[in-house]
């Protein structure tokens, strides 16, 4: 903002704070602490926009915990590690349970009592603060950035009296929740969709079967071959692009990066992709697949993927939907190895039984089923539409609100000089008493109390109790 409403103050989020706090690292176990266990927090309890308790691992017996550690009701975190867009991404704490303690990728915030925790959180989270935080943040891979406790104290704030704070948080949570409610609900549709999806191919299964089809193994109809082995020192001669398993979708390919690798002349011949040929995923999603339409140039693809060449038996769009049918519906769930990554071995998925009717029952069953799938993409594509427009929103309320833009100037509001001067001196009294602990530290605050006291405001202790339940917990 470059220019500031009446009576607000630009200001540094340290300035609203009494301090950071930081977790600790453990070695943890690979599972969820059961509710007499101590358990710490993964980066994804905070990166969703509400604060998810059950993402924790289980703390070992024995180890050494610092009760101070443990996440309170109430609690403002902030994720200190984590992908390029949700690194600092905020999160305020209603009701938890016990137990949970921050890890080293997590802070806690501790906003003074003069600074309304709800609007800091809507400021946070606000697109301007955010590309600042992603901008602080350090890390050369998108898939994790780290911002540093002092790159985020340094990030400046607008910032409006207190009683414009409070009016600017209840008019976003009037707002925002009817954004929230339409972002329910076109999830609720995505879900629909792909249950629908299900549903329809498993009918086209059955109709194949009620109308003379019979089950066959894949591996008699049609022929499949792994792609390319990359392999750095082995690979050499001309450099031929190729399809990887990330450019393989359901039912489409993804172009938009195509890589390259050396290949003799026998193997672009070997590994070269025909129009008609099926695609299927080896691993990542086993069974994800598309029908390759043909290039104007060779192009190969790579062991991560199944070509299948089908026989004149079998359609390959006939293939298309019952590979996928079998992959959406669990069909497929008993051919795959692997426990964290599955994969769909080449003999396995040549034992895949598929339903063959006759070729004119193939084409009438894929036309139903093409009419079908376009008007769920134009359903699918209404929803992202709506999606991106919400969220759009979302961003705007958030910018317009924190900017002071939505709400009017209150003449009579407290200047925020004093309520920065008033936060200045809570957290030199509250680093005072965690430097000299014991009676020495207890008397000083009485003292500091005495003080605020006299100047009309009490300097209290940092409350620990849950706010009410409301849409700022579950923004992201």
């Amino acid at each position: 903002m470059t220019d500031l409403p009446s009576g607000w103050e630009r200001a540094t989020l340290a300035d609203l704070l009494i301090r950071i706090e930081a977790g600790r690292s453990f070695t943890c176990e690979p599972r969820p602490a059961a509710d007499n266990e101590w358990g710490v927090i993964k980066v994804s309890a905070m990166t969703w926009g509400e604060f998810r308790e059950d993402e924790n691992k289980a703390v070992p017996l024995g180890r050494d915990i610092d009760p101070n550690h443990e996440i309170r009701p109430g609690d403002l975190l902030v994720s200190r590690a984590n992908t390029v867009d949700y690194v600092g991404a905020p999160v305020l704490v209603g009701a938890c349970r016990p137990r949970l303690l921050l890890s080293d990728k997590s802070l806690r915030l501790i906003v003074s009592e003069d600074v309304d925790r709800r609007w800091l959180l809507y400021a946070l989270s606000s697109p301007g603060v955010r590309n600042a935080i992603s901008a602080r943040a350090t890390g050369t891979k998108d898939s994790m950035r780290n911002i540093s406790q002092r790159a985020l104290s340094e990030i400046e704030l607008a910032v409006p009296p207190l009683i414009e704070q409070q009016q600017i948080v209840e008019l976003l949570e009037g707002q925002l929740v009817r954004v929230e409610v339409g972002l329910k609900y076109c999830h609720e549709v995505a879900i629909n969709l792909i249950e629908l999806n299900r549903s329809i191919m498993l009918g086209l299964r059955d109709k194949a079967l009620s109308q003379g089809g019979e089950l066959v193994r894949l591996g008699d109809i049609a022929s499949t071959t792994l792609g390319k082995m990359l392999d750095s020192k082995r690979n050499e001669g001309i450099p031929t692009p190729y399809l990887r398993n990330v450019n393989v979708r359901w039912g489409k390919f993804d172009l938009s990066n195509i890589e390259t690798v050396p290949m003799s002349e026998d193997q672009r011949r070997h590994f070269a992709l025909e129009s008609g040929d099926l695609l299927v995923c080896e691993g990542g999603e086993p069974g994800r697949c598309a029908i390759w339409p043909g290039s104007a140039s060779l192009i190969a693809y790579q062991k991560a993927l199944h070509r299948i060449r089908p026989s004149g038996k079998v359609k390959p769009q006939w293939l298309e939907v019952m590979i996928q049918e079998a992959a959406r519906n669990g069909r497929m769930t008993g051919l795959l190895t692997g426990t964290t990554i599955k994969h769909l071995p080449q003999e396995k998925l040549r034992s895949l039984l598929i339903p063959l009717p006759s070729v004119d029952v193939q084409d009438r069953l894929v036309e139903e089923f093409e009419s079908m799938r376009q008007l769920m993409i134009r359903l699918e594509s209404s929803m992202c539409e709506a999606v991106l427009r919400a969220k759009s929103l979302r961003g705007m309320l958030l910018s317009e609100g924190v900017g002071g833009r939505l709400t009017p100037r209150l003449a009579h509001a407290e200047p925020v000089s004093g309520l920065l001067e008033q936060i200045r001196k809570q957290r030199t009294a509250h680093e005072a008493v965690r430097r000299l602990g014991g009676r020495q530290g207890q008397e000083l605050m009485s003292k500091a109390s005495r003080t605020e006291a006299s100047s009309g405001t009490i300097l209290a202790p940092i409350s620990t109790s849950a706010p009410k339940t409301s849409i700022q917990e579950t923004l992201l």
